[in-house]
């Protein structure tokens, strides 16, 4: 059953002073630490809270009242530390706390490959769990009473590293992801083909496992097509971070194959979040969907009319008619399906938002003016990649009267705006999306608008 409801993902700010605080003093006291969050923020234009998947707390610091009264819940956990207690922020994207009787306060943070960042920091260091396994830990630096690790996660939302069982049909998985065939003459077959896909691997490993491979080789293919995630993830690479500070992933479908890709998801674990419409001005919205146990969330985004906003457009479809056809129908008639050949539309990633609108140029990569600039949500795409785009689809666009002969001449000469890189800064807790400014750059980034001024 799909999770809809009303969602008003509020401002947290009484939990964000308590978390700000707890990792303010962990750098304080850890030298290592420290350090490593200056050079994030000088060499990758991140910040070192972006980071952070979990800490570990002394109870004595921190009493069950005094975490109720800012918004965080007691969870029961099978993969905790014995002793621990693990509380989490239902509507908050922070990241959970635990508390134990130990006086030393231990984080992890999230690199995508704990074996790139050891190789870059480890100095020697072992991790334990086995490579692939669910998940795997490095104790890295230890100071005073407190210890940093990092943490590698392939589809497991608990804290401790077990014995994996799955690793071969994971990595069969993950070769399948990467491996997949992603042109089709009708997209109608490649939809059945992603369907025959999952299903294949699904009855031999978790759905999170499944979802973790799935996205893998997604961020890699769109990072392929897309000279600002390039730059930017060899700026993390360099220290070892990869696509760690993640936040969520973008796809645009036609309105005809939107339930099949919303299947494709849930049949990952996916549970449908909120519904998105950006107004009757826009012409679009989009269903966000969530998994907690990967901690990914996806938005996908459809043509939509004001009389569909209403109904459960995700499972029920749209009826067939006549509609003109909007900026994320153009785009996919354009360059194909998102979750076949065209990949994402964009990744979007946590930032210190200034930090990283001041670097990219340096690398020759420029960003749009923001199309949120609130003190709890900052956001702007990276400037679009220019596609090339395949005659015969040209062919039916003209044909079926979605552009006109002007148009055709440009993209074939020029080819249309493709993918972007999305830098994101959230604050506050705050885990929704800003949805009047998006309508704003959605129509911006218009393919149409990239010649005409008046289309």
């Amino acid at each position: 059953m799909a999770e809809q409801g009303d969602f008003d993902w509020e401002l947290h700010p009484d939990l964000e002073k308590f978390v700000v605080g707890e990792v303010n003093s962990f750098l304080s006291k850890n030298a290592f630490a420290k350090q490593l969050s200056d050079r994030m923020l000088s060499e990758t234009s991140t910040r070192f809270i972006d980071w952070v998947d979990h800490i570990i707390i002394p109870e004595s610091r921190a009493g069950y009242d005094s975490l109720e009264r800012i918004g965080l819940r007691e969870e029961k956990s099978e993969g905790a530390p014995d002793g621990s207690r693990v509380f989490r922020h239902p509507r908050s994207y922070l990241f959970p706390i635990l508390t134990w009787e130990s006086e030393v306060t231990q984080l992890s943070i999230k690199p995508e490959s704990i074996e790139d960042f050891l190789q870059v920091f480890g100095n020697g260091i072992n991790a334990d769990g086995e490579p692939f396994a669910p998940l795997r830990k490095a104790e890295v630096k230890r100071d005073g009473d407190t210890l940093l690790c990092a943490v590698e996660r392939r589809g497991y939302g608990g804290f401790v590293v077990k014995e994996s069982s799955d690793t071969s049909n994971y990595l069969n998985a993950l070769g399948a992801m990467f491996e997949r065939k992603r042109h089709f003459e009708e997209d109608s077959e490649g939809m059945q083909e992603v369907v025959e896909t999952i299903s294949s691997l699904s009855g031999k490993l978790a759905t999170a496992r499944l979802s973790d491979a799935f996205f893998r080789s997604e961020r890699a293919y769109w990072q392929r097509r897309n000279r600002a995630g390039q730059v930017q993830k060899a700026r993390q690479d360099a220290l070892g971070l990869g696509w760690g500070n993640h936040d969520h992933h973008t796809y645009r479908s036609s309105r005809a194959n939107f339930v099949g890709m919303i299947r494709i998801f849930e049949s990952m674990g996916y549970k449908c979040r909120e519904k998105y419409y950006a107004g009757e001005k826009a012409g679009w919205g989009a269903q966000i969907l969530e998994h907690r146990e990967c901690d990914i969330v996806v938005f996908t985004d459809v043509d939509l009319n004001p009389d569909e906003t209403e109904i459960d457009f995700a499972h029920r479809g749209f009826e067939e008619r006549e509609t003109k056809m909007g900026t994320v129908g153009l785009w996919v008639g354009l360059h194909g399906e998102s979750i076949l050949q065209a990949g994402m539309h964009h990744l979007e990633a946590r930032f210190d938002h200034e930090k990283l609108t001041a670097d990219l140029p340096k690398y020759g990569v420029s960003v749009m003016p923001p199309f949120s600039h609130f003190e709890f949500l900052k956001q702007a795409f990276t400037a679009g990649e220019m596609w090339k785009v395949e005659k015969r689809r040209l062919d039916r666009l003209l044909a079926d009267g979605f552009i006109t002969k002007e148009q055709y001449g440009a993209f074939e000469r020029d080819g249309a705006i493709g993918s972007h890189m999305e830098n994101l800064e959230r604050d506050q807790g705050f885990k929704g999306f800003n949805r009047s400014s998006v309508t704003k750059i959605i129509m911006e980034t218009d393919p149409r608008k990239q010649h005409f001024a008046g289309a």
